[in-house]
């Protein structure tokens, strides 16, 4: 548990600085607006394509570890999108949000970091990837169809082109493009870019986070209850579980890679989803709720998990 906690309660931390700056007036309302466009146009391209252009193109495309990760989310998003339907009454742009809180792990600023201390330095690599393809495909899934909701009532050729227009716009996908593409032609990125995009990169989780508390500033979250805790456990129960059903009996994976799946998807939700949902301005009160349950409750699940997978 120790290693969990030790990952966890800085998350809360820079919440709550968050939270209090806002509080005490220390930054005003425009704050929370600031740090999530810097999160979205500069600190997270910088992220993805310099992870990207560092990885060879081989190790960025383990079918066998991706197509289970992928299934996993998709099983998961499924029955997400059941219940916001049905019990929730989510539609459009909401609904997606909604969905993506339910499967988007928070791979990179406490799956990579978890991945190592319970697993050893060899455990970087699927975590690194599993970050990837958060970041670079399933949030452009999203953006698309986020983009094809606002599109809804045009003819179908129009809502595709707006769709993927909006897709393309996106600086998150844009460099993650740019970064697959230089790690397939075997472009030697220079030095100084590598360095100025793992700095500016470092900054996007805990300004996201930081955002995050500072959005909470005024917020009541009592209505929301029961949402959150259902859409929190679909992420920290059902997602783990239906990936272990698929590394079970579909796929056959080393163990440290399956090991570290399992980690992956039994993450929280990642605060990537609140950028998102501040950047579309959708379901944000409600997406920081289930990011903050989630996290909180992860305590106890990953603790759980990790021990149960022989960890440390």
């Amino acid at each position: 548990m120790q290693a969990v906690v030790n990952v966890v309660i800085p998350v809360f931390a820079i919440v709550l600085a968050g939270y209090l700056c806002g509080r005490f007036k220390l930054l005003g309302p425009g704050g929370s607006e600031a740090l999530n466009g810097f999160t979205y146009y500069a600190a997270l391209p910088a992220l993805f394509f310099g992870s990207l252009a560092k990885v060879e193109l081989a190790q960025i495309f383990n079918w066998s570890y991706l197509g289970a990760y992928l299934l996993g989310m998709a099983v998961v998003g499924i029955a997400a999108l059941i219940v916001g339907r049905l019990v929730f009454g989510a539609r459009g742009a909401a609904l997606a949000v909604q969905n993506m809180a339910a499967l988007f792990s928070n791979t990179g600023y406490m799956g990579i970091p978890l991945a190592i201390t319970a697993f050893g330095q060899g455990a970087a690599l699927p975590a690194i990837l599993a970050t990837v393809v958060n970041g670079a495909l399933i949030m452009g899934l999203y953006i698309l169809w986020i983009e094809a909701e606002r599109s809804e009532g045009s003819h179908l050729l129009h809502v595709a082109r707006d769709a993927v227009a909006g897709v393309f716009r996106s600086p998150l996908v844009l460099s993650a493009i740019a970064g697959i593409l230089c790690s397939a032609l075997q472009v030697s990125v220079p030095k100084p870019v590598l360095t100025f995009c793992d700095i500016i990169g470092a900054a996007a989780p805990p300004a996201a986070l930081f955002a995050m508390g500072l959005f909470m500033v005024g917020k009541s979250f009592k209505g929301d209850l029961v949402e959150v805790g259902l859409f929190s456990g679909l992420k920290l129960v059902l997602h783990p579980l239906a990936t272990f059903a698929i590394v079970l009996w579909l796929v056959d994976l080393a163990p440290l890679w399956r090991d570290v799946l399992l980690l992956m998807a039994a993450l929280p939700t990642g605060s990537l989803v609140f950028v998102l949902a501040s950047q579309q301005q959708v379901y944000v009160r409600r997406a920081t709720g289930i990011i903050l349950g989630s996290t909180f409750a992860s305590v106890v699940t990953l603790s759980w998990l990790l021990d149960h997978l022989g960890a440390g």
